[in-house]
């Protein structure tokens, strides 16, 4: 890898590392937002799941866009548009403010990332230099939310806003050093590739009206959640009708034949459901239960994070030797055997006791996160690997939605009373749900392992084990293989 290939590495883990920390950095400062601006409940959770439906909402649209408008392009343009709303949410003087503000941040970390993402993915030749570029990248993203953690603690003993402000002083120095450090990027050829603006339309309304059903799904009565849920539904209907129809479609249907990019978006998808509603029930129990302060909560947690040491220096070494189908199936694994752990959770667990399952999630974390990556942008056209980016992100941000709502509506229906031993049957009773999640993951990801074996003993693969074919960027499913990249790193 050249220096100038480090340096563009550097770059773009810098960004993933922003995102990271600014989410968690408001995760702990969510008390302190909620006393200053005296936001009620219902406007604090909006605070979080305005940036959720802005994140998960335009994914598919900003990976399009890099793909169609320029990588560098996009995210120069974006990484200012979050650095300026950043700022704006340190200002905020009212509820509103600051929810409108994350909405907007969410849309430009929802164009920003899969345009950083797929600059690795195509400036990287396919192979072994671009493993190991992504399971940097991967590393960094945990890393940056487990620091998050414990500086918004910090940050938030002084000042709330300054977990706004910090973010700003951050982004500009990496948009110094994108301006002088990623190349740009050959124009894209969109002759006859115009925007697909009624399928854009179609499937931003859907993803948007479907994290917004789950995220209020404990808020409102079943009735209102299942008919925003149905309308999301026909929305994604007649996105796969205009996608069918269109001549440039802003996904092409015929990815989704890739066996191997299905399985890791939904083993991606069950993976964040179970983590971050692990993370939830954690911090409600370490807080509401035992009592613990923010900044003590999050030095708990930050064992999570070894995942940003494990990531870069022992995961490519793993996947050299086991492949990432038996990876990801590994991981997911030693995901559930952590939940397990916590299923007979006490009210008065010592940490050595938390310790291990703690652990092993961050364990489970890089043994999962980077392979996913991998897998889900392998053998992918050079001109699609903007969507296939946006793709995951997409799936890692709904099922970061589905599990945060489910985890919060089994623990509503099983705590019955304000009592210590009411809230721990809450608690006990939704930490069944991350381990569900990781189980089913795994079931998901074991028909990996299937394909490898063929692939293996001569028979056609989907690519997990970090080969395979990819679909072809004309037609609508015919599979060819797919010519590598200008590299940076060459």
């Amino acid at each position: 890898m050249t220096g100038r290939a480090r340096g563009v590495l550097l770059v773009l883990c810098g960004a993933i590392f922003l995102e990271g920390i600014d989410v968690a950095m408001l995760n702990v400062a969510l008390p302190a937002i909620r006393e200053d601006l005296d936001l009620s409940t219902g406007t604090l959770q909006w605070v979080m799941s305005a940036y959720v439906l802005g994140y998960g909402g335009f994914m598919l649209l900003g990976g399009r866009a890099a793909d169609l408008f320029g990588r560098r392009r996009m995210f120069v343009l974006w990484l200012v548009v979050f650095l300026l709303f950043s700022g704006l949410g340190g200002l905020a003087t009212e509820g509103w403010m600051l929810v409108a503000a994350r909405f907007v941040t969410g849309i430009a970390a929802a164009f920003m990332t899969p345009a950083g993402l797929s600059i690795i993915t195509t400036g990287f030749p396919e192979g072994r230099q671009r493993d190991k570029a992504l399971l940097v990248y991967a590393g960094t993203a945990a890393g940056g939310f487990s620091i998050g953690l414990v500086v918004g603690g910090l940050l938030s003993a002084i000042d709330w806003r300054w977990v706004f402000f910090a973010p700003v002083v951050l982004s500009f120095g990496i948009l110094l050093a994108a301006l002088a450090l990623v190349p740009a990027s050959p124009r894209p050829e969109r002759a006859g590739q115009g925007v697909d603006l009624a399928g854009a339309v179609a499937v931003t309304a859907g993803i948007l009206l479907l994290v917004f059903g789950v995220e209020r799904a404990t808020h409102v009565p079943a009735v209102w959640t299942v008919g925003t849920i149905g309308a999301a539904l026909l929305l994604f209907l007649a996105f796969v009708l205009i996608e069918r129809a269109s001549s440039s479609p802003l996904v092409r249907l015929g990815l989704f034949r890739s066996g191997a990019l299905v399985r890791a978006n939904v083993s991606g998808l069950l993976f964040a459901a179970g983590f971050f509603g692990f993370q939830f029930i954690a911090v409600l129990y370490l807080q509401e239960l035992r009592g613990w302060s923010p900044l003590r909560t999050s030095l708990a947690l930050i064992v999570i994070g070894v995942d940003a040491v494990l990531s870069p220096l022992l995961t490519p070494r793993l996947v050299a030797r086991f492949g990432n189908a038996r990876l990801i199936f590994g991981g997911l694994l030693v995901a559930s055997l952590s939940y397990a752990l916590f299923l007979p959770l006490a009210a008065d667990w010592t940490y050595a006791a938390m310790f291990p399952g703690l652990l092993l999630l961050g364990v489970a974390f890089s043994l999962v996160y980077g392979p996913l990556t991998i897998v889900a942008t392998g053998g992918i056209a050079e001109e699609e690997q903007g969507v296939a980016g946006g793709l995951l992100y997409t799936s890692f941000q709904f099922g970061a939605a589905l599990g945060l709502s489910a985890v919060a509506a089994v623990n509503t229906v099983a705590t019955e009373g304000t009592s210590p031993a009411a809230l721990l049957d809450g608690y006990r009773a939704a930490l069944a749900v991350p381990l569900a999640a990781a189980l089913t993951a795994a079931a998901v990801s074991a028909f990996g392992l299937r394909a490898r074996r063929t692939a293996a003993t001569g028979g056609p693969s989907s690519g997990d084990g970090g080969g395979g074919g990819s679909a072809a960027p004309g037609g609508n499913g015919a599979t060819t293989g797919v010519g590598r990249p200008a590299a940076i790193g060459a």
